[in-house]
């Protein structure tokens, strides 16, 4: 059951993760910053995903 779990709450971290970097990639940051958010949330994924939301570009969906 904890195997069922922990592998649940991966599920959901890499989700959130895959949406983060889409959102960075569709903001209107610039093209360095857009890849130094990619590789935070890429090689940390928890902290640089709280980390993100927070502080990070968000996608700017009114075009």
């Amino acid at each position: 059951m904890s195997n069922l779990f922990n592998g649940l709450i991966g599920l959901v971290i890499f989700a959130l993760d895959v949406w983060a970097i889409a959102s960075v990639i569709n903001s209107n940051a610039s093209g360095k910053s857009k890849i130094l958010w990619v590789i935070l949330i890429a090689i940390l994924p928890v902290l640089g995903l709280i980390i993100w939301y927070f502080a990070g570009p968000k996608a700017n969906y009114r075009r």
